[in-house]
């Protein structure tokens, strides 16, 4: 039985004291909040010690793992004190708000032997899960296109980090996911329309080393939720509705028919609509299981603080495309073997 205890209980770490207090095989321990209404609010939910620092819940709940579900800017601090602890952590996307300290919490968990997990939730979206194994058999053939919408009222709770760093890196973290390929270049623009110091509207541009390019059309700005995924290959079109947990493909009829091989690059045509099953459960408490089973198993988890980091270069790049209004060229890494 493992000791889970959440430091930072505004929405998405009440919903991780949630998970952990129905888990079976962990034991909800404590929960943390600078903020001592809200600490104490939750504690009295979950029948446990509510505590207002850090090193108290360390102290006296000893929890072998925790959530950090704290603003962007405190994921640093707070990390790096339950690292340095041998505690292992699970941190809410984005790892951290800077490369260099993503690279010290990375290097701080191996030296430990922790654990450190990223919570890029949308991994563990049931029709990622089911698109990704997919793509994995080659269902689609060579990748075209990419388009990720992303849009959403805007939220008052996020003070400290704007719309590409907060919402787009669900989008660059699942497109990275699922391409597996290097980007080549890469193009952001972005607006300030509510906010002063920081971007509210987002749409960016990759173009990966295979030919493949990704659109993204994320904001702030739009008086209902949208989150869609659509993936364009040689062999049709994969759907995927975020929101509802479906997926659908559409056939490029082409494809089947008795035409010689080159003739798909050069049409394109109606065909069937396929639309998956999906088991639907809730992502979080897929993403909880296997951090739990990451510590118990002694593995990485699916969302690995490198993986975090690398979301984090890719977001960042694109706050300084938008910046600069510049494209960013990259030197793809050489690839050796087959």
């Amino acid at each position: 039985m493992l000791k889970a205890a959440v430091i930072g209980v505004g929405s998405m770490g009440s919903n991780h004291a949630r998970v952990y207090h129905d888990m079976e095989n962990v034991e909800l321990v404590g929960i943390m909040d600078s903020a001592a209404d809200k600490a104490s609010k939750a504690g009295k939910r979950f029948c446990v010690p509510s505590y207002t620092e850090v090193e108290q819940l360390i102290d006296v709940a000893q929890p072998d793992l925790v959530s950090v579900a704290v603003p962007t800017s405190l994921h640093f601090e707070v990390s790096c004190t339950l690292l340095e602890r041998g505690i292992h952590v699970l941190i809410e996307k984005p790892i951290t708000n800077n490369v260099a300290d993503a690279e010290y919490l990375i290097a701080l968990a191996k030296a430990k032997g922790a654990v450190l997990a990223v919570g890029h939730i949308e991994r563990f979206n049931p029709a990622v899960v089911e698109l990704e194994k997919q793509l994995r058999t080659n269902k689609l053939g060579h990748i075209y296109r990419i388009f990720a919408q992303r849009l959403s009222p805007y939220p008052p709770r996020i003070q400290d980090s704007g719309v590409v760093i907060d919402l787009a890196s669900h989008d660059i973290d699942l497109i990275r996911y699922l391409i597996h390929d290097e980007v080549l270049r890469v193009y952001g623009e972005t607006t300030r329309s509510i906010n002063s110091d920081r971007e509210d509207m987002f749409n960016g541009l990759l173009r990966f080393c295979n030919g493949a390019v990704a659109i993204l059309d994320v904001n702030w700005m739009t008086p209902t939720k949208v989150r869609t995924l659509t993936i364009t290959g040689a062999r049709g079109m994969f759907v995927c509705n975020l929101l509802s947990q479906e997926l659908c493909f559409y056939e490029n009829s082409q494809q089947s028919s008795e035409w010689d091989t080159l003739s798909i690059l050069h049409s394109v045509s109606e065909g069937n609509m396929t639309a998956f099953s999906i088991k639907r459960q809730e992502p979080l408490a897929a993403e909880l299981n296997d951090f739990v089973y990451a510590v118990i198993e002694g593995r990485s988890p699916l969302v690995s603080g490198e993986e975090g980091l690398e979301t984090l270069r890719q977001a960042l790049e694109f706050v300084q495309s938008g910046e600069s209004a510049q494209i960013i060229q990259k030197t793809p890494r050489l690839v050796v073997g087959p």
